[in-house]
């Protein structure tokens, strides 16, 4: 919807210091931008890495912004032939930022031209702490008062992930407007967090659906990623890129030559049938 993302867009930093953590990051971004700016030059290219929402969009429009410069952005899959690329290189002014999404579903052509020249900045999960410092200042971007202990709540079941920490908090608010009386207190965030069906670990339903699946109907693996994208009636990009990462980190599945398996801690956490599906 255009008003979620404007919205989203509202609780993005707009400056380096206002990003919260990826503190190796930032600290060799800053150098890199201070040089840049000191020298009147353009930002060498960068390449951003990381599982959707740990701020690889926030920091390219924050260069653009620390830089004073203008921004495009184009989505990797929609750059087909050598041509695409030059007509948006042609149209950009000096200094601007090219800012290039799921730039690893470029095409090969454009990708051989582009990867040689990116410097890989590798994007980590956030802990608790700091996604907590994340949700208390969009809380205030939003206008909301929130307790401390709801903060942290809401943090400890975002995946390590700011973008997920203020979804969750919007609707976290939403339940407070209507059933309470808009502050968010724990209890406020804990039913908020029931009815999103998000548990104490940061998984969704569709996790646990994940999970069960491997369990139950393949034995708790190994299964191939395209039975499995089958079985959920998923996207195969979709497991890899979104779901399965906070899997791995959390040490539940396990990526073999063979397929997908279930670990001996996934079991312990799922139960040999797969039913855990206790949200706190």
């Amino acid at each position: 919807m255009p008003e979620e993302d404007d919205l989203e867009q509202s609780l993005r930093p707009r400056r380096l210091t206002e990003f919260v953590g990826q503190k190796r990051i930032k600290e060799q971004l800053a150098i890199s931008l201070d040089a840049a700016k000191g020298r009147d030059e353009a930002l060498d290219h960068v390449l951003l890495v990381g599982p959707p929402g740990l701020g690889k969009t926030s920091l390219a429009f924050i260069v653009r912004e620390e830089l004073g410069v203008g921004i495009r952005c184009v989505a990797g899959p929609a750059l087909e032939r050598k041509g695409d690329m030059a007509a948006i290189l042609t149209g950009l002014e000096r200094h601007d930022v090219l800012f290039v999404d799921e730039i690893h579903r470029l095409n090969r052509a454009i990708e051989e031209i582009l990867y040689p020249a990116l410097e890989d900045f590798r994007l980590e999960y956030y802990d608790p702490k700091e996604l907590g410092t994340i949700v208390r200042r969009s809380a205030r971007i939003l206008d909301v008062e929130i307790a401390e202990d709801a903060a942290d709540e809401i943090a400890r079941r975002s995946r390590g992930t700011p973008r997920i920490a203020n979804r969750i908090l919007r609707r976290v608010r939403d339940v407070a407007q209507v059933k309470h009386d808009g502050v968010i207190t724990n209890e406020v965030a804990r039913e908020a967090l029931e009815l999103l069906e998000v548990d104490g670990d940061g998984l969704e339903r569709i996790d646990r659906e994940l999970m069960h699946t491997i369990l139950v109907k393949f034995g708790g693996g190994p299964v191939g990623l395209s039975t499995l994208a089958v079985a959920l009636g998923e996207e195969q990009d979709t497991i890899e890129d979104v779901y399965e990462p906070y899997l791995l980190q959390l040490g539940f599945l396990q990526r073999t030559p063979r397929g997908r398996i279930i670990t001996e801690l996934g079991r312990e956490r799922f139960g040999a049938g797969g039913n855990d599906t206790k949200l706190f």
